[in-house]
């Protein structure tokens, strides 16, 4: 599902990355951890087009994403790509539904079809009696569970995501470990995480370890 061959990038002086080979298979869910600097999040944002390489090339399910225009790039991340942060970049004035029913809308889908999907995957995420309430009115896991349903709004092939957990209590934070999980069952995505919580990294198919811009044999 995802290729990636001799990805380079530096920042300045500093190569953050030193030509990273990398494949996920379907359906596959893979954990990338290391310490802080590692390059972590630097490859990911490469693989999830936000950012581009200076060397290398990237393959999603076949399509060399960066030899697509920046329109076409734009099309393929909103329809195919899911994004999970840390940090849930609702936009607080709208509603649970409304959040996650905005990238649906970007792709042109009508408002109905948008709304409907929206409430099948907030009631799947177990939150479907919080709909209407806007992202002040909702707990850390909650907002985390809106956030995830807008990544897969679009039914993407792909969903990357950064520290998903990273700013939960234990408990949710479990619940939210077991949720990927859920999700690649019913939905058959591809999953990559990076994060520094071992519980969720050793829940995954695979995990890769990054030190110095490179992952460790």
């Amino acid at each position: 599902m995802i290729r990636a061959e001799n990805i380079k990038k530096s920042f300045g002086n500093l190569l953050v990355l030193k030509g990273i080979d990398f494949e996920a298979k379907e359906a596959e869910v893979l954990s990338i951890v290391g310490a802080s600097g590692a390059g972590k999040s630097s490859l990911l944002q490469i693989l999830g087009t936000l950012s581009f390489p200076d060397t290398g090339k990237v393959y999603i399910d076949g399509t060399d994403v960066f030899a697509l225009t920046s329109n076409a790039l734009s099309d393929f991340r909103n329809k195919r790509i899911g994004f999970v942060f840390q940090f849930h970049h609702l936009l607080p004035e709208f509603t649970a539904i409304e959040n996650v029913a905005i990238p649906a809308l970007i792709a042109k889908e009508s408002m109905g079809v948008a709304k409907e999907r929206a409430r099948e995957l907030l009631t799947f995420l177990g939150i479907g009696e919080r709909l209407n309430h806007k992202p002040g009115e909702l707990s850390g896991g909650e907002q985390q569970r809106v956030a995830i349903a807008r990544a897969l709004i679009n039914k993407p092939s792909v969903i990357f995501a950064d520290e998903p957990s990273g700013n939960l209590d234990t408990n949710t934070k479990t619940e939210i470990h077991k949720l990927f999980f859920d999700l690649r069952d019913k939905y058959q995505q591809t999953i990559v995480i990076v994060t520094h919580d071992r519980e969720l990294a050793t829940m995954s198919d695979r995990i890769l370890e990054m030190r110095d811009g490179e992952f460790l044999l």
